[in-house]
């Protein structure tokens, strides 16, 4: 049976961490391992993994760079066959995900699989801010600064001796750059489940300000050049404009600011 790696990064996570390793036991695949990077937590997060110890495959608590440093680590100490990550405040979005992830990979013969994402409300789950459709796989549509979700996103792990682990150095593009690498770069074949794989509290680094937005955007652009995404200056600011049609209560002031 083909076995799945999820790997959840923490720090200073109690408020939600406790939904996102429930929704991981409440799933109905039976082949799951789920492995927790904290970065030295203050707060509660501690003795909620030890609460939870019995269902969680591995954990470490120690210092680390960044979010993708972390999820490095996860990865490298993964065993399974498949390695997806799931948010220490985000919500696997029902108890069939990972069976239908396993099921598109095993029907469609692919190395990558995605599927759609619910932004909600941080302490109300049931209110939707913006909705993330992954639409049927084309490679092109990099070119037109198309990506898919990236908490959606699981991928064979037998693919990191050839494409690479996140390379940190690009920040909040890290996940940018990573998918791109894999699904652009190096052609890796995908395909798109069309189902709701996660709920996700709202809140990012990359789009708090304007500021950041920019700065996002020149990682953005830097990640496209690497991986030579044709007019990568232009699509650096094609990517955050086709995902306008996202949103359903945020005004186009919220997403810019």
């Amino acid at each position: 049976m083909i076995k799945v790696t999820l790997i959840t990064v923490t720090l200073n996570s109690e408020k939600f961490l406790e939904d996102a390793i429930q929704s991981v036991m409440a799933q109905d695949y039976p082949n799951i391992e789920h492995i927790i990077i904290d970065g030295e937590s203050t707060d509660g997060t501690l003795n909620i993994i030890s609460k939870y110890n019995g269902h969680i495959a591995k954990w470490v608590s120690e210092k680390d760079y960044s979010m993708y440093d972390a999820i490095n680590k996860g990865m490298k100490m993964a065993t399974g066959d498949i390695i997806g990550t799931l948010n220490s405040d985000d919500m696997l979005a029902s108890p069939d995900v990972i069976s239908k992830i396993v099921q598109c990979f095993e029907t469609k013969k692919v190395d990558a699989v995605y599927g759609d994402l619910l932004y909600v409300e941080q302490d109300d789950i049931s209110k939707v801010l913006r909705k993330w459709k992954g639409g049927e796989f084309k490679r092109r549509n990099f070119r037109y600064g198309w990506m898919p979700a990236h908490p959606t996103f699981y991928f064979r792990s037998s693919l990191l001796e050839t494409c690479g682990y996140y390379e940190t150095h690009f920040f909040t593009a890290a996940d940018y750059e990573f998918m791109t690498r894999y699904l652009y770069y190096y052609k890796v074949s995908a395909a798109y489940v069309g189902k709701l794989i996660v709920r996700m509290r709202n809140g990012g680094m990359s789009n708090s300000n304007i500021f950041s937005r920019l700065r996002a955007n020149r990682r953005d652009y830097l990640a496209m050049k690497k991986n030579r995404v044709p007019m990568p200056f232009v699509v650096s600011f094609l990517k955050p404009l086709i995902k306008l049609h996202q949103y359903t209560n945020m005004g186009l002031v919220r997403f810019f600011t």
